[in-house]
């Protein structure tokens, strides 16, 4: 059985995530944390049958309090190192999906780690995502301009998503070249900010979930790869998979991708 501590568990996702842990048979809840509805039961709160797990705001009580196997944390960029630091402290292993960790703050996660406990971060956990941006690589190779576009709900803190960074890091390692043309803007940023030289638009609009277009152009031709997340349940897979895997990783892995055989 694993033991689990949710952290933004009444969030969109936390909740989610939550259903999905009471689903399987070899996945308890043992915990949950966060900042709204303190002391009511997350089960109650979702119509679940399952023992009463009550809301609590504190990270490291709860962690001293059910002795979890994992953390798993969807909370948001503000508050998530906090989290990963307290979570190390206590020798838990932690898989976290919120997005906008930077190079800097995973450089400290690393110096943090010391006793090595494995830590899982990814940007996205749909495995259409991780597709994706593999099949993003390989074309790559063969049309040199390339365009990220990536849209999202309008309560989503950051721009560009963390999906979309990890697409043009990844996509920076095959890409033959850049475009060297001096681009005039009438309106500044209208083109985008610039990562590794490629450019990402976002979007933030109502009743948008999680979506990405890559788009590669060559002479007389382009090609676009899309994925659409139609419901958080598409992370689900992702997650449940990860749960299972994370005994088999050693210290910090940054990518769900790492986890699959492609």
């Amino acid at each position: 059985m694993k033991r689990i501590v949710v952290v933004g568990a009444n969030g969109n996702m936390g909740r989610t995530v939550v259903r999905m842990i009471e689903q399987v048979q070899d996945f308890e809840l043992v915990g949950a944390v966060d900042v709204s509805r303190k002391g009511e039961d997350i089960h109650q709160i979702l119509g679940l049958d399952s023992p009463g797990v009550k809301i609590n705001d504190n990270l490291k009580s709860v962690i001293s309090k059910t002795n979890p196997d994992l953390v798993i944390d969807f909370t948001n960029p503000e508050v998530v190192m906090e989290n990963i630091k307290t979570t190390i402290s206590q020798g838990i292993d932690m898989i976290i999906g919120t997005t906008g960790i930077s190079e800097e703050e995973l450089d400290q996660i690393r110096e943090l780690n010391i006793e090595r406990n494995n830590i899982l971060i990814a940007p996205n956990f749909a495995i259409g995502a991780v597709l994706m941006m593999h099949f993003a690589k390989q074309g790559v190779k063969f049309m040199d301009d390339i365009e990220i576009i990536e849209f999202h709900h309008n309560r989503k803190l950051e721009s560009p998503s963390g999906t979309a960074v990890k697409t043009a890091e990844a996509i920076k390692k095959n890409q033959n070249q850049e475009d060297d043309i001096e681009q005039i803007e009438k309106i500044s940023g209208v083109r985008g900010g610039k990562i590794n030289g490629i450019n990402i638009h976002s979007v933030r609009l109502a009743g948008l979930v999680s979506h990405q277009e890559v788009i590669l152009g060559s002479l007389g031709q382009t090609l676009t790869i899309r994925f659409d997340s139609i419901s958080r349940e598409s992370f689900m897979p992702g997650l449940k998979l990860a749960i299972r895997k994370i005994e088999d990783i050693e210290g910090l892995v940054y990518g769900f991708e790492k986890l699959l055989d492609i």
